[in-house]
């Protein structure tokens, strides 16, 4: 939740910045958001290699609890395509880039500011943050009404990190691993599916 936070109020002091030309840089005259995207890609690599523990894990797996992250990635998607078509301004590969950032905001904004444009990749940060407060926010009432797997699907790629000890606190210790794992997958996913209905038109 504070990393959240963190974030947002960069992203406020950097619209300002740009708002009142503060800084004496034009930013979209640069390659600086793919250098910044480079290096953290580069970061996702060194905490991955840097956790073998995390690849160990996934040998104690439920085989059925395997298709999670495959259910929250269609879920997302499909759900994000059909808000497409309700929406006069976006179209629906649009909307399944911005989902597909699956809560991974920091990663999914830079990658579709640099194929889509700074208005896009604004609301690909703002919407993934609230993916994550939501599963932060309202893991209680999900376990209550929709199961101990709820709290999981909607912390998307967060349910590794951020989210997962509040996903411990409420659905148990026994939904560590197939957290750990779905987040796993899940943020696996994002640089690839972000890339790919960013890049694609019909």
């Amino acid at each position: 939740m504070k990393g959240s936070l963190i974030i947002v109020s960069f992203f406020i002091i950097g619209t300002l910045c740009g708002l009142y030309h503060l800084i004496p840089f034009n930013f979209s005259d640069s390659n600086l958001s793919y250098y910044a995207l480079c290096g953290l890609m580069f970061c996702v690599g060194i905490s991955i290699g840097n956790d073998p523990k995390t690849l160990k894990s996934f040998r104690s797996l439920n085989p059925r609890l395997v298709f999670l992250p495959i259910i929250t990635i269609l879920g997302t998607l499909a759900g994000c395509a059909v808000a497409g078509f309700f929406m006069s301004q976006r179209t629906p590969l649009d909307c399944m880039a911005v989902g597909a950032g699956f809560g991974y905001y920091s990663l999914s904004s830079i990658f579709i500011t640099e194929y889509k444009g700074a208005e896009l990749g604004t609301i690909a940060l703002l919407s993934n943050i609230m993916r994550e407060i939501i599963a932060l926010l309202g893991a209680p009432l999900l376990v209550k009404y929709f199961g101990k797997l709820a709290p999981i699907s909607v912390g998307g790629a967060t349910t590794m990190d951020t989210t997962l000890p509040i996903i411990t606190r409420y659905s148990g210790q026994e939904f560590v691993i197939i957290s750990i794992f779905h987040g796993f997958i899940v943020d696996f996913s994002v640089p690839f599916l972000v890339t790919f209905f960013c890049s694609v038109s019909f």
